[in-house]
């Protein structure tokens, strides 16, 4: 993967009108104003000169109990132990700080950023993409629902934990989806809860044709959403490199934004600022956009798609997924409180929102029940579940050992 560009810069001519714009106070008139943010409920949370709007709303995701979850919940490579891996709770950190970097650059407001970035993974299943398709087969199953991660971050927040987080934010993290590389990002106006819930609901009945729809209501959701892209791109070809999935002579082939995560990084972030400073919209150069698109279908045929990656997954962790989900699902129905639905998952839940009002969970479709504990679970919490459920089950995993290159 031996690196194809130097790093690139801002031109001259932008640099010296962004120290211009900086002495004379410029302030960017489409930057997401705080007096606009929007809540469910508006009795509560008003803002205040040391929590603002968007202020309070990162807290609450940083407070809320999933949020810990990220720390066991895999990106792309599940079964190696091994820290030097991404875990989500890397990806939505790294999002912020390239999503903030621009930010900053371009005049948007950092607080919404950040509260964007760290809540947009929250929905994400165990077992990275692989657990989000499995969990989605079976809810469309049973349901003829959709499940996207995107969408059931969404359901954390607003729905499950009901943290009254501002439009702004939910919208972000709803059109976040970084699988869906565009050229231009131009924001489309908010029109308020109603239209939002609609746009949700869309998702859950007609699934990707509805999540490609979707565009976020601010040039900060814009920028995360591209970023989505940029923290992942190169992050998941160095884990690949870790777990010998790719090896140093692994050719890829994108020439505007490099090869290598730390060129990606900088080289979008160059083009970015570039094409978009002073405008309404994100835009990137024809030439990076390509790249994108390149660098993507070039990590699904050497990464995402290697055997080595898929095999567990498809032997273990499937049928897992669906032993787990219909013994659940059959003690939802018949109410067996001794399951761990209810103790580890239902009254957990109810716990942590019994100050917020709301319906009474167990009244919930017992599909949707299962789908909010399955999603919200890690790695290894799954696993240890499925040993509990099915102790004489042949199904399980087998780790690459953190000393398996020793054990030779």
């Amino acid at each position: 993967m031996e690196e194809k560009l130097t790093y690139r810069a801002l031109s001259g001519q932008l640099q010296e009108r962004i120290r211009r714009d900086r002495a004379e106070h410029w302030e960017n008139p489409w930057r997401c104003r705080e007096e606009s943010a929007l809540r469910r409920d508006g009795t509560r949370d008003a803002p205040t000169l040391w929590r603002p709007a968007f202020v309070r709303d990162t807290e609450k995701i940083l407070h809320l109990p999933l949020y810990n979850r990220y720390a066991d919940k895999t990106q792309v490579f599940s079964f190696y132990e091994n820290d030097d891996i991404t875990r989500r709770a890397l990806h939505v950190q790294l999002v912020a700080r390239i999503a903030r970097n621009i930010g900053a650059v371009l005049g948007l407001d950092l607080e919404l950023i950040e509260a964007i970035s760290l809540g947009h993974d929250l929905g994400h299943t165990p077992f990275g993409h692989a657990g989000e398709r499995f969990l989605d087969e079976l809810l469309r199953e049973h349901t003829g629902r959709y499940f996207n991660h995107n969408v059931h971050s969404v359901r954390v927040l607003d729905r499950l934990f009901r943290r009254n987080l501002t439009l702004q934010t939910l919208d972000g993290i709803l059109c976040h989806n970084g699988e869906f590389a565009q050229k231009e990002y131009r924001p489309q106006p908010l029109k308020g809860f109603a239209a939002f819930d609609e746009a949700v609901e869309a998702c859950c009945t007609q699934g990707e044709p509805a999540i490609r729809r979707l565009v976020p209501g601010t040039l900060e959701g814009c920028v995360v959403r591209v970023c989505d892209m940029i923290a992942y791109l190169g992050k998941d070809r160095q884990d690949a490199l870790t777990a010998h999935i790719i090896d140093e002579d692994t050719k890829f082939t994108t020439q505007a934004i490099g090869t290598q995560n730390a060129a990606i990084i900088n080289n979008m972030i160059v083009d970015i600022l570039e094409n978009s400073y002073g405008k309404d919209h994100i835009l990137l150069s024809p030439g990076t956009y390509q790249d994108i698109k390149t660098a993507k279908a070039e990590n699904y045929e050497k990464i995402y798609r290697n055997e080595k990656v898929n095999a567990v997954y498809e032997s273990s962790i499937r049928p897992m997924f669906r032993q787990i989900y219909e013994k659940l699902r059959r003690d939802v129905k018949e109410g067996r409180e001794g399951s761990p639905v209810f103790r580890h998952h239902m009254a957990f839940l109810e716990e942590k929102v019994r100050w917020y009002g709301g319906m009474d969970y167990r009244e919930e479709d017992p599909d949707q029940i299962v789908t909010d504990y399955m999603a919200s679970m890690t790695d290894d919490y799954f696993v240890a579940l499925h040993r509990f459920l099915f102790p004489k089950s042949s199904l399980g995993i087998r780790y690459h050992s953190y000393f398996s290159d020793l054990s030779q």
